[in-house]
């Protein structure tokens, strides 16, 4: 049987991903290639005006004696000062503690088991993109559950998991509270802006408004793939799977989600009392800002703090947590799940700090921002043009960290010397990476999906997973899309203290 256009074109994606190196192997390459770039660079003796200082900048040879004193002497200090690394490992005890306690899961199937027969595919569609804010119970929760919800209501089960990965994986980027993904990529952009302005600070909220308002339009927009062309194209299940009773919240679970209720309250109300008075204790000190202040500085502790109180509490009210040492045991559990992304940052972290120093990343974005600028494109084309990039370099490069670990020292300076904020480039990513993530089988949970569908359709695979998601992917680009150009349009901040424009006259 002759294979279409596009089922060969996707023959070509997965194989080509399939054959590259682990992500933190392409670091230690790229590490070594930017050492080899800088070596090659200096014997042709390059140099750039800087448009900001009119300073000349030229390549620093890291294969000199002073560039492998370099190497050696910050080897332990790229790992250990690389800005995402205590983010997330911060940020990561806390989830743990709220997922031992059981508190997410409960949340979630309460949610869902909830929702009105007319919103219940809205509602799936919701707490995917909410569910996001844990890293993976999304995937291993919600998607199984929402197939067995749909078969249990005499729905196609693939049609609910469709809308629920759809949520969880397209929905990445949107979210109504600051996850774990968020403190992460700020700080690689923060590291990026270095390049151009060494003060810049990229906060964890950088993206919040935009990804807040976002929640709302892709649920809407999950919601009507799913009834208006998912639900159609797949028709009434004839598979073997029976309908199974899906259990209500005990008594344990619900007692335990009133006391993290009750913590949460408290916690909101302390964080107010600091935040909303023009003296609160969580504004600066000596001008009262709120906006450069220890709660915007501070977000990343604040969502640990979050998650360990409403945790910990949900665990006490539920029993699920006997003693300490089950809070312990849910806080190393979620560093054992970190094991290679540390092993990744420390290449990646080496392979940032070379490219600051050889000032090829300056090089580029000098360069790169004058091809842009005589290229004729406009705000909306350029960012448009720089989402569909992400999407493409998506399919062949599941993760989001390590993706912008190798493309933030590139295109933030650049689109900073064309006067965009790192916040704003950030967003751009951001966009194409969530859209195509369901259609890319490098993504690291895509095998997972694929055997959850095995189970309803044994005739399932990857070419399966990928018809059926890729209506939201079209999608939810297009919305996204849309609602960047709205914003660009109206000039809107993307969050706290995050505006479109940068001003490179003003001195950090």
């Amino acid at each position: 049987m002759k294979r279409s256009l596009s089922d060969r074109f996707l023959v070509v994606v997965e194989k080509v991903g399939n054959a590259l190196p682990h992500p933190a192997t392409l670091f230690f390459l790229f590490a070594v290639l930017v050492i080899l770039l800088s070596w090659v660079m200096s014997l042709f003796h390059l140099e750039v005006v800087h448009p900001g200082t009119n300073e000349l900048v030229r390549p620093f040879n890291l294969l000199s004696v002073v560039g492998l004193h370099k190497i050696l002497v910050n080897m332990v200090e790229n790992f250990t000062g690389f800005a995402p690394l205590g983010t997330v490992l911060v940020a990561m005890l806390g989830i743990g503690i709220a997922e031992s306690s059981g508190l997410i899961g409960t949340s979630l199937k309460l949610l869902v088991i909830s929702a009105p027969k007319k919103l219940l595919t809205f509602v799936i569609v919701f707490a995917g993109i909410l569910s996001n804010t844990a890293s993976e119970v999304g995937y291993v929760l919600l998607v199984p559950l929402a197939a067995i919800i749909f078969l249990a209501v005499g729905r196609h089960p693939i049609a609910g998991m469709a809308a629920a990965f759809a949520g969880v994986s397209g929905g990445y980027s949107a979210n109504l509270l600051l996850g774990t993904i968020d403190p992460l990529l700020a700080g690689l952009s923060q590291e990026a802006a270095h390049i151009i302005q060494l003060g810049y600070k990229v906060n964890a909220a950088a993206n919040f408004y935009f990804m807040f308002v976002s929640t709302f339009f892709i649920a809407t927009a999950g919601t009507w793939v799913t009834e208006k062309i998912v639900i159609p194209r797949l028709g009434n299940y004839k598979g073997d799977q029976k309908p199974e009773e899906i259990r209500k919240l005990t008594s344990e679970e619900k007692r335990g989600l009133k006391f993290a209720t009750g913590a949460q309250i408290i916690l909101a109300v302390i964080i107010l009392l600091g935040t909303l008075p023009a003296n609160g204790f969580l504004r600066d000190p000596g001008t009262g800002d709120l906006l450069h202040s220890p709660f915007m500085d501070g977000i990343v502790a604040l969502i640990f703090i979050a998650a360990a109180v409403a945790g910990i509490a949900y665990g006490i009210g539920a029993k699920t947590y006997k003693s300490d040492s089950d809070i312990i045991k849910g806080m190393g559990k979620s560093m054992e799940s970190l094991g290679i992304y540390i092993v990744l940052v420390f290449f990646a972290a080496q392979f940032v700090a070379y490219f600051k120093w050889t000032n090829l990343g300056m090089i580029i974005a000098i360069e790169g921002a004058k091809f842009l600028q005589t290229s004729g494109l406009g705000h909306i084309p350029l960012m448009i043009s720089f989402i569909i990039l992400s999407a493409v370099i998506n399919l062949f490069m599941g993760s989001a960290s390590a993706k912008w670990a190798i493309m933030a020292p590139v295109f933030i300076p650049m689109f900073m010397l064309l006067g965009y904020t790192p916040e704003l480039v950030q967003a751009t990513y951001r966009i194409g990476d969530s859209a195509s993530n369901i259609i890319s089988p490098m993504m690291s949970y895509f095998a997972l999906i694929v055997a959850f569908m095995e189970r309803y359709d044994n005739k399932a695979g990857i070419g399966t997973v990928i018809s059926t998601m890729l209506p939201y992917t079209v999608v939810f680009f297009i919305v996204w899309s849309i609602l960047m150009v709205v914003w660009i349009l109206f000039d809107i901040p993307l969050g706290p203290n995050s505006n479109l424009y940068l001003d490179l006259s003003i001195e950090n």
